[in-house]
């Protein structure tokens, strides 16, 4: 099987692999995502004679059995139809199975315990006419096969996964410049909302700012006023935090970032993103140099989504998984956006960059699309441009102020306004 790598965003990368054995397939699933996936199902579609590797499907592992078989025939339609959307129907399909054990188990009993999943997975691949030549458990640095039943080469207590670093697919995506960015646990963690007790002055700061902001984006009159404050705050937060060096670790770099964005703040960019106006505008900081920073910056906000604000962060985790796909950071995207989508699954912004991203599609045709959109609604003497107020300065190290669209043709990337909606402080903005 072949490694054809893709992830740039830009042409294809002709660097080929040949993987042979479940040893070598095991060893390259980290490289296929950018990172190890936990407690994921992860099937990857397989194209042509040499069984290239195409587009691919994660998703966590449902904790009921119940669930097992309609998400396994959701996931392999999903994949089958993605894939003839975008090129060709798959010659077959790899299932992966990753989860650790949990207390007092073995890893070749989370692999017994997970195997009328793999069942189903194969059941429903192959009632679609796709073969899952490889089905795969993945537990605590062991791997086993659901499909090969000679136990000489796939013993009943698995196999010992590839020490870091020593394969020929580390060898060859080293080559490459492919990263692999830690777990998936380490990268949720980056965008896991704050626990008590230091949620209390965050949602203290998140229920005063619902009871000034959300009657005037409902209300209308005031609603431009709050997204022009909205943006302007997220642009001082932008600047003041490219003035802040990264700390080199994940978790000392955000708790440095965390001390940089007010409470107050952060509850007014995070009201004013709940209107898809004022989102859509900052959806448009999405290169130039200030594009790692204002990264950071929805990741801040993303964690300051505490309490009952939980589903403020669709907002936020989408702009993030934007971000990051718009830089070449497709595994941090994905993370995002499936993030979002876990909050809220409805949340179309966040739908179609996920479906974007996973098709391998190229982020520069929405990017031109936001950059024509902008053109167009600043020039002068346009109708739909803004006549008679001052045009907002442009966001720092951002190119352009757009209007982002879909490119898809009568989409639409979110709801309108925020609702009333009934919390245990009172009125506060939904999505």
């Amino acid at each position: 099987m072949n490694k054809h790598d893709d992830t740039n965003g830009s042409s294809p990368v002709q660097e080929q692999v040949t993987l042979r054995g479940p040893a070598e397939l095991a060893d390259a699933l980290p490289y296929l995502l950018g990172f190890h996936p936990t407690d994921s199902v992860v099937m990857v579609a397989l194209h042509g004679p040499r069984g290239r590797f195409g587009g691919r499907l994660r998703l966590g592992i449902p904790r009921s059995p119940q669930e097992w078989q309609p998400v396994a025939d959701q996931l392999a339609d999903g994949l089958v139809t993605g894939s003839e959307s975008r090129d060709r129907r798959p010659e077959g399909i790899i299932v992966f199975l990753c989860q650790d054990p949990g207390p007092g188990e073995t890893p070749a009993e989370v692999m017994e315990r997970l195997r009328p999943f793999a069942q189903h997975l194969r059941t429903a691949c192959g009632a679609r006419d796709v073969p899952v030549p490889e089905a795969l458990c993945i537990s605590d640095g062991r791997f086993f096969s659901y499909c090969c039943p000679d136990s000489r080469c796939c013993p009943a207590d698995g196999n010992p996964m590839a020490l870091p670093g020593t394969s020929v697919m580390a060898a060859a995506a080293a080559y490459a410049g492919i990263q692999v960015r830690g777990t998936l646990r380490e990268m949720e963690a980056r965008l896991t909302p704050w626990q008590p007790p230091r949620t209390a002055s965050q949602e203290r700061a998140l229920d005063e700012a619902a009871g000034v902001l959300v009657p005037k984006i409902l209300a209308g009159a005031d609603r431009e006023q709050v997204g022009e404050e909205t943006l302007d705050t997220a642009r001082k937060l932008v600047r003041r935090i490219g003035r802040t060096p990264q700390q080199r670790s994940w978790a000392e770099a955000d708790e440095a970032d965390d001390g940089l964005v007010g409470d107050d703040e952060a509850a007014l960019v995070l009201l004013g993103l709940q209107d898809r106006t004022t989102r859509d505008r900052a959806a448009e900081w999405m290169e130039g140099p200030s594009a790692g920073s204002v990264l950071r910056l929805w990741r801040a906000l993303a964690r300051r989504c505490v309490g009952p604000y939980a589903e403020y962060a669709a907002a936020p985790l989408t702009l993030a998984g934007w971000v990051a796909w718009s830089t070449g950071d497709e595994p941090s995207a994905r993370v995002a956006l499936g993030r979002a989508l876990a909050i809220d699954s409805g949340y179309v912004f966040a739908r179609l960059l996920h479906q974007a991203c996973n098709e391998g599609l190229d982020p520069e045709a929405l990017r031109h699309c936001l950059r024509r959109e902008r053109s167009s609604r600043v020039a002068p003497g346009n109708a739909g441009a803004t006549s008679g107020r001052r045009t907002p300065p442009k966001p720092p190290g951002a190119r352009q102020d757009t209007l982002p669209g879909t490119g898809r043709p009568g989409a639409s990337t979110g709801r309108s306004r925020p609702r009333r909606r009934s919390g245990r402080r009172g009125t506060r903005a939904g999505r």
